[in-house]
């Protein structure tokens, strides 16, 4: 169980004022319509930007990406959440899964989980030797410089969550049988390695925490909060701007030219659920 006396210090679970709904959804509507402002612009000027999610398992990293994504091309803004690792990858250079999923010109690639998990869950459950994870920490910020000389637009966010709002979020999801799918064994084994997950984080901010690909700390107890200011922090960031589009105009529907359409009875329609609604 967690020390009852976490979380109640500035920006723990107790000291966060929660956003009003209807504060929250209308802000986060306009930063959306910025969001497609911003893909269009990524999309116009052959833009490679990469956005990295990390944090604690049930820091809110997932629904950030989906509000971030709401609205956005899929063909532009690609979601990428790597499994584990197969063996043949474990035989590769570390970095080179993910190098195959940056993005081209003209795509956003947001990474739920990135090459911060040799530093983060590899290291503190013992997926990767001594030598591996110094070999991490000394590669990173090369690779990282390397990305950004290389043109791409790179922006790291860490989700905080106190330890309070992180256990009843585990409970909340072991209640609901719509998302017990979200609880792995290594998230109830994250509760009893708090403290080594803190260090690792530490550690791993002292080296990567660089002046070109900062670290970017989004305390995320109240996830509205988290939100919207992960998004206004992207988008404060990027010098992107408005796209005109080429108008668009439908055209006039031709003459029909004799076409008829089937027989309804020749195809297999759903059944109509929504009837059964509407008839209650």
């Amino acid at each position: 169980m967690a020390n009852p006396k976490r979380g109640t210090k500035a920006g723990g679970a107790k000291g966060v004022q929660r956003v009003p709904k209807r504060v929250y959804e209308a802000e986060l509507l306009r930063l959306q319509q910025e969001l497609v402002k911003m893909q269009e612009w990524v999309r116009s000027e052959g833009t490679r930007m990469v956005v990295i999610f990390e944090g604690r398992d049930a820091a809110g990293k997932g629904g950030a990406i989906k509000r971030v994504t709401e609205y956005l091309n899929p063909r532009i803004a690609r979601i990428v959440a790597l499994p584990a690792p197969t063996e043949r990858q474990r035989g590769q250079w570390y970095f080179q899964r993910y190098v195959e999923q940056l993005p081209a010109a003209g795509e956003l690639v947001l990474f739920d989980r990135s090459w911060y998990n040799r530093a983060g869950v590899e290291k503190v459950m013992g997926f990767c030797t001594e030598e591996e994870y110094w070999q991490f920490l000394h590669q990173c910020p090369t690779f990282e410089r390397m990305l950004i000389e290389a043109g791409i637009v790179l922006r790291k966010y860490w989700f905080s969550v106190s330890d309070i709002e992180q256990e009843r979020r585990f409970r909340d999801r072991l209640d609901d049988p719509m998302r017990q799918w979200k609880l792995s064994p290594m998230d109830v084994e994250s509760i009893t390695r708090w403290e080594e997950y803190s260090r690792a984080k530490d550690e791993m901010f002292v080296y990567t925490d660089i002046p070109e690909s900062p670290w970017n700390v989004v305390d995320s107890d109240d996830k509205r909060r988290a939100r919207l200011n992960m998004i206004a922090h992207l988008l404060s960031t990027v010098p992107y701007h408005e796209v005109v589009r080429p108008a668009v105009t439908l055209p006039a529907r031709p003459e029909p030219r004799g076409y008829q359409r089937p027989p309804r009875d020749l195809q297999k329609h759903v059944f109509d659920h929504a009837a059964t609604l509407l008839a209650r």
